[in-house]
């Protein structure tokens, strides 16, 4: 294994057929992190992906970093981006020029992705602004859950008033567009106006159109947390804390695994019982997702510290078997890292691999969470600070690119094409990775 030259103090052992690195004291540790959160990652995307002359971010991102071809620009990618710069500002204040680029992007968002007629932000518009409008993704509940979550963390730290304001009137934007008041939770798809998608019979089995999910239950608990930090509004108290039940004893199974999609009365959508290649065709829609388990895993009990429900051992324990489980089935034990997906088929109680790809977001909020559970369980028999060890191992040595910075999307002992391929795209930018590596680093020095 060739070993990153950052690492300035280590040890080299022996641990389950690889080399494992050990840092001799936190200091060095932290010293490493910063210079990946901030010098190989922060620093080399911004300002590079500023569009001067649209407004906004830039989209594609090449291997080596300069500006790619195509920049359609989402609502979730525009808001990390806001929100990465916003949080590199809380963090150190001295970093000015990053309060300017997240203003920038917030001009982008007020100004033009906002939907000033209907409300709510549209999912996608074109490098100019021009609202795309894609069948069934017209506005979604997760993509304004993203808005939330970049206005609230930019208002902490700009103390404009004006996008705490744009953050509430999409909170009760949601409220009366996407909340379930019978059965609780949000509905995902949305029309222009705000109007719930029903699914019907003449929708494909394999869409997700019309179900509830845990992709944006988690993403409007995360944004929940943001808002409620710096709006003690009772309203978003109730819905944060709803969530916060609803994902840890509803969406999430006794195992520690959450299921991915449900009717509306949370009932899960399986096709256990069915032919493999059925569940194959059907992937994207049932499966055990090890990185949404893990990241969960922190967004409940950063949820729970932000409502002080102090002493809250039914989360804390819930969010200790999602990682448990998340390290018990879905980590390589011959070189490290986390797989994609897992399947319980049906007749067995073992999990499956059914996607050895690792991609970059996982290893991230597996960081952050393996040191986290460190924290609380020390003496652990599974010893998360090994764990932690090897999967920083893994990812400074088959994610970080020395040679470029950044990331790679995948990790190259599964995919080395990933070397070449785009650094960021409309589905990858830096929110994952600079908030696990800066999670990890605030964790170490307190």
């Amino acid at each position: 294994m060739k070993l990153k030259s950052i690492f300035l103090t280590l040890l080299i052992i022996s641990f389950t057929g690889y080399s494992q690195v050990i840092f001799e004291d936190n200091k060095n540790l932290i010293s490493s992190l910063e210079k990946n959160a901030f010098d190989d990652l922060l620093d080399k995307w911004y300002p590079l992906v500023i569009d001067n002359e649209d407004g906004g971010f830039y989209t594609d991102i090449t291997n080596d970093f300069k500006i790619g071809e195509h920049h359609n620009k989402m609502i979730v990618t525009q808001t990390r981006h806001i929100w990465t710069n916003s949080r590199a500002v809380q963090l150190q204040p001295q970093r000015t020029e990053n309060l300017k680029y997240a203003t920038h992007g917030y001009q982008f968002l007020r100004d033009v992705m906002w939907d000033k007629k209907n409300g709510g932000f549209h999912n996608l518009v074109s490098k100019k602004g021009i609202p795309i409008s894609a069948k069934n993704e017209e506005k979604t509940a997760y993509g304004n859950s993203y808005a939330i979550y970049c206005l609230a963390t930019y208002y902490a730290v700009s103390k404009n008033e004006e996008a705490l304001d744009l953050a509430k009137k999409t909170f009760y934007w949601l409220e009366e567009h996407s909340h379930d008041p019978e059965y609780k939770g949000y509905f995902q798809n949305l029309t222009i106006d705000g109007t719930q998608i029903i699914r019907t019979s003449d929708i494909a089995s394999t869409s997700t159109v019309g179900y509830k999910d845990q992709n944006n239950s988690i993403h409007l608990l995360e944004a929940f947390t943001a808002l409620y930090e710096v709006w003690k509004n009772e309203l978003v108290r109730e819905r944060l804390n709803e969530l916060l039940v609803l994902i840890r004893d509803t969406i999430t199974t006794k195992k520690g695994y959450m299921n991915l999609f449900f009717d509306t009365k949370w009932n899960p959508i399986s096709f256990k019982k069915v032919s493999e290649e059925t569940i194959k065709n059907h992937y994207n829609i049932d499966h055990v997702s090890f990185g949404h388990d893990i990241e969960t895993a922190y967004l409940l009990l950063e949820a729970s510290h932000v409502l002080g429900l102090k002493n809250d051992s039914i989360t804390l324990q819930k969010a200790k078997k999602m990682v448990d489980h998340t390290l018990l089935n879905g980590w390589d034990n011959y070189i490290g890292g986390f797989y994609d997906g897992g399947y319980y088929f049906e007749g067995t109680t073992k999990i499956t691999i059914v996607n050895d790809q690792k991609n970059w977001w996982a290893q991230a909020e597996g960081l952050n969470s393996l040191l986290i559970m460190d924290h609380y369980f020390p003496n652990d028999k599974l010893n998360y600070r090994i764990y932690f060890n090897k999967l920083l191992a893994y990812t400074q040595t088959y994610l970080m690119d020395e040679e470029n910075g950044g990331w790679y999307s995948w990790g190259i002992d599964k995919q080395p094409q990933s070397k070449t391929a785009l650094k960021g795209h409309i589905w990858k930018a830096t929110y994952h990775n600079f908030r696990a590596l800066t999670n990890c680093i605030e964790q170490l020095k307190h």
